[in-house]
């Protein structure tokens, strides 16, 4: 059981340490210090619930429904779109959002970092690829239920690790990034990745279903 829950952490980590929109935007929430524990938080339970979906048998229904599958992929389009956009104003405005005013930052509401990961994480088909279909589909070469159990603990181990280190170490660096210049590269950095990102969305949708 042990080999299973390390295959399930190592298949996990692998994936979620890729860089994408989910990780650029847990970093920027923990350097802006916006609610980093629920941003986390949310991106872990996500994938609990993904993952729990892929690993006992659900990934195929979402993979194989092209009409679920377009639609989510025209909104995480937009989503990231808009996203870059904002990301590309900051960047080109010049001004640090991590501005201290008596030694604390602006702040969001929790509502509105609940929201906003809920968003980010459930309008990028690119989850629903990792979690559900591909931890799902190797989670088929295991026979028994308890098998299927320590992988999805292995699993879900490699994400609630991974989501609380990035949030609160990004968090404990913020003094370093308090100059304009700064947060202008790093704004630029993720508007860059978003568009990228909902560029290969699009073209996704168009070598599967137009050519």
């Amino acid at each position: 059981m042990l080999f299973t829950l390390l295959k399930g952490f190592t298949v996990s980590i692998s994936l979620i340490c890729a860089i994408g929109a989910q990780n650029a935007f847990v970093l920027k929430q923990g350097l802006l210090k916006n609610n980093i524990f629920w941003v986390c938080t949310v991106c872990f339970l996500c994938d609990f619930l993904l993952m729990c979906l892929g690993v006992f048998g659900v990934g195929e229904i979402i993979s194989a429904n092209n009409v679920l599958l377009i639609t989510l992929t025209l909104a995480g389009a937009i989503f990231l779109f808009t996203y870059g956009f904002l990301s590309f104003r900051s960047a080109f405005k010049g001004l640090s959002q991590l501005s201290v005013q008596n030694g604390r930052t602006n702040k969001i509401s929790v509502l509105s970092s609940i929201t906003a990961t809920l968003g980010i994480t459930l309008l990028n088909p690119h989850v629903y690829l990792d979690t559900v279909v591909i931890i799902g589909g190797v989670s088929v070469t295991l026979a028994s239920s308890m098998e299927k159990l320590a992988f999805v603990t292995g699993t879900l181990l490699a994400s609630l690790i991974w989501f609380y280190s990035l949030g609160y170490g990004a968090q404990k660096l913020s003094v370093y990034f308090t100059r304009p210049k700064v947060w202008q590269v790093i704004e630029f950095c993720i508007g860059v990745l978003m568009w990228a990102i909902a560029l290969s969305l699009l073209f996704f949708l168009y070598t599967q279903f137009i050519s």
